[in-house]
């Protein structure tokens, strides 16, 4: 547990984050285009359909860009720093904002492999982060 602010769940989202809290990553996919997105929300992206269905995803990517935060974002992220704030590319698609958990930031690189791995958070809450995927237990 960390004291990270906890996200707000709203219809939404509802079904990413009770997903991520039972350390699941599943996002919304168009049954109509066959895309899956991110952030969630009602309405494809691409095609504009309303026909969604939540989908588990792999939880490994890529780095597609990074920064490494050296200055906390808040007091919260006091103890965190420095921290890694990426663009990680799904291997079925869709791009997240996430952090990168790491010991080491100066080995962060883009086109790097990662995994998922969640940090819980109060309430049951759980949020998706990324680390080098030679760095996961899997």
């Amino acid at each position: 547990m960390t004291d990270r602010p906890v996200p707000i769940v709203d219809a939404d989202s509802r079904e990413y984050w009770e997903a991520a809290g039972h350390h699941k990553l599943r996002l919304p996919h168009c049954t109509q285009c066959d895309s899956p997105f991110f952030y969630p929300r009602v309405l494809c992206p691409r095609c504009h359909s309303d026909e969604i269905e939540w989908r588990q995803m792999s939880g490994r990517g890529v780095i597609y860009s990074y920064t490494i935060s050296r200055r906390p974002a808040g007091p919260a992220f006091k103890e965190m720093a420095p921290y890694i704030v990426a663009l990680v590319d799904l291997e079925e698609g869709p791009r997240l904002l996430t952090n990168i958990v790491t010991d080491d930031v100066s080995a962060i690189q883009i086109g790097q492999a990662v995994i998922v791995t969640f940090e819980d958070l109060e309430g049951g809450i759980a949020l998706p982060l990324f680390q080098p995927k030679e760095a996961s237990a899997s």
